[in-house]
């Protein structure tokens, strides 16, 4: 095959879908879908969330957590004074929902 002829079907292929999945696109980058992710991570890590039977919840990983949260506590900090009013409110009530929820794992995991 020339070299002409490898790039050129070297170009199909680039132009061609990878897969049939589809694709979904991500929503643009932003200080709330950065605090949202983070709180989606950490309601996981405190087996708030789980996709498959029950049978396979995993065991809450509270150490992971306590990480994740502190990360948030971090981001609170650092960004104070530089927030609308709105995202804010949003660090704020994820923070203290999931230290909520965190001191809810740890006594469950007492009783365990």
């Amino acid at each position: 095959m020339s070299e002409e002829e490898t790039t050129g079907a070297a170009r199909e292929t680039e132009s061609e879908p990878q897969s049939e999945e589809h694709h979904i696109p991500l929503p643009p980058a932003s200080f709330a879908f950065l605090t949202l992710s983070l709180r989606a991570q950490t309601e996981l890590q405190l087996g708030l969330v789980h996709f498959g039977p029950e049978s396979e919840r995993p065991k809450a990983d509270l150490e992971l957590a306590r990480h994740s949260i502190d990360l948030l506590g971090v981001l609170q900090e650092k960004t104070k004074g530089n927030l609308t009013l709105e995202e804010q409110r949003l660090l704020e009530n994820s923070l203290t929902e999931l230290r909520f929820r965190f001191v809810q794992a740890v006594e469950e995991s007492k009783k365990s």
